[in-house]
């Protein structure tokens, strides 16, 4: 099989897909006695990005594998397309999350201590929900408290490949800094010094226009309707 074609069938895929696929999903994709090695998948998936330069598709890595989408500057008009409104997260929720990520593992206690304020149940229940989170562990202390951090699903989400390319604390001044990635509807580390600018990098910025009724928090405290991506101390999930 030539590496044109080879690179046809994987081209095809990632755009049937409507979500990431790994090395070895695309493997499956031919029969076993003209199967490339995972070498000879990764070169057409470079081949594939170079194709796309300058296009308004672009092919992206994430940590559950790669995927073809719209580059950033053109989603806004192509947004155009699903006139619905946008799911809004309040702030409470996107300031656990950002403790989550970038502080992982941690408990619900660790979260409070940093934001001030007790976890409302229905944020985490949120983000278990969205599988943005999961329980990694339990901390050796009395009750045994489980110990949060990220998934894949979430690295899926925000177009990262690991939780190295969470943005810099020091470059992240606002929530709103950060956009996730345009979606395509598809059917069917230390705890200690840091946790002051963290919870400011993620306190920052926002506004408190409105909230999405069934992801809000209820906190009485602000809510932010903006959505927002996030060191490493669990790995993402591997299931």
């Amino acid at each position: 099989m030539s590496d044109s074609e080879i690179r046809n069938i994987i081209e095809a895929a990632l755009l049937a897909a409507g979500k990431s696929l790994s090395l070895g999903d695309l493997s499956l994709l031919f029969d076993e006695p003209q199967r490339p090695q995972p070498a000879a998948i990764r070169a057409a998936i470079d081949a594939l990005a170079l194709d796309y330069a300058g296009r308004p598709i672009e092919v992206q890595e994430t940590g559950a594998g790669f995927r073809v989408q719209i580059r950033r500057q053109y989603a806004g008009a192509v947004s155009r397309l699903w006139p619905e409104r946008p799911q809004r997260y309040s702030r409470a929720l996107l300031e656990t999350l950002a403790l989550i990520a970038y502080r992982q593992p941690i408990t619900r206690a660790e979260i409070e201590a940093v934001r001030g304020v007790a976890v409302n149940p229905n944020i985490v229940k949120t983000l278990l929900e969205r599988q943005w989170i999961r329980v990694v562990g339990h901390r050796d202390l009395p009750g045994h408290p489980e110990l949060l951090g990220t998934t894949r699903d979430f690295l899926e989400y925000f177009s990262l490949k690991s939780l190295d390319d969470l943005p810099p604390l020091a470059q992240l001044r606002s929530l709103g800094e950060i956009d996730p990635q345009f979606e395509l509807p598809v059917s069917g580390v230390d705890e200690s010094g840091a946790a002051g600018s963290r919870e400011t990098a993620a306190a920052d910025g926002g506004d408190e226009d409105s909230v999405e009724a069934d992801l809000s928090d209820g906190d009485e405290e602000s809510a932010a309707p903006q959505r927002s991506s996030g060191l490493v101390a669990a790995p993402p999930d591997t299931d």
